[in-house]
């Protein structure tokens, strides 16, 4: 049992450590989908991963093109703050890719708009912030998945 994290352009290197971290214990598998907002051999990114980061499965791609082409018949499911739909209302399958975007601006609206159908949100309850942090996205929505799955 696994699920895929995948990441495009993410800009924090602690919140891609953490993420690392994260999959490591869900046994997951993380994809980084360039371009980044910092470098791989970031001390921040090291520090959050710790000592886990050489364990961990990471796969990169150059950008999307390249990671929508290799992953074209998987299924997968779009996080968006404005998505209509909520992350618990959806199967969660063995093997699925769960997508989160930059933490600046989220996924890009063409690739939302493209995915609509795909695309759940995570709830908030104050109209006080727009969203949570990438990590703890990422985190809330991987263990919904492992409780659908019976883990």
């Amino acid at each position: 049992m696994s699920f895929n994290i995948v990441l495009i352009e993410p800009e924090i290197p602690n919140n891609t450590g953490n993420i690392g971290r994260l999959a490591l214990g869900t046994g997951s598998t993380l994809h980084l989908v360039k371009p980044f907002g910092f470098e791989l051999n970031d001390k921040r990114l090291k520090r959050a991963g710790l000592d886990y980061w050489q364990h961990l499965n990471v796969i990169i791609y150059e950008n999307q093109q390249e990671f929508f082409e290799h992953n074209k018949e998987k299924k997968m499911i779009f996080f968006s703050a404005s998505a209509t739909k909520y992350h618990w209302e959806i199967d969660y399958y063995d093997d699925m890719f769960l997508i989160f975007g930059k933490e600046s601006v989220g996924l890009p609206k063409p690739l939302l708009q493209q995915y609509t159908e795909h695309t759940v949100k995570i709830p908030l309850y104050s109209e006080h912030i727009r969203s949570l942090n990438l990590a703890n996205a990422v985190a809330v929505s991987i263990y919904e998945g492992l409780r659908q799955l019976g883990h």
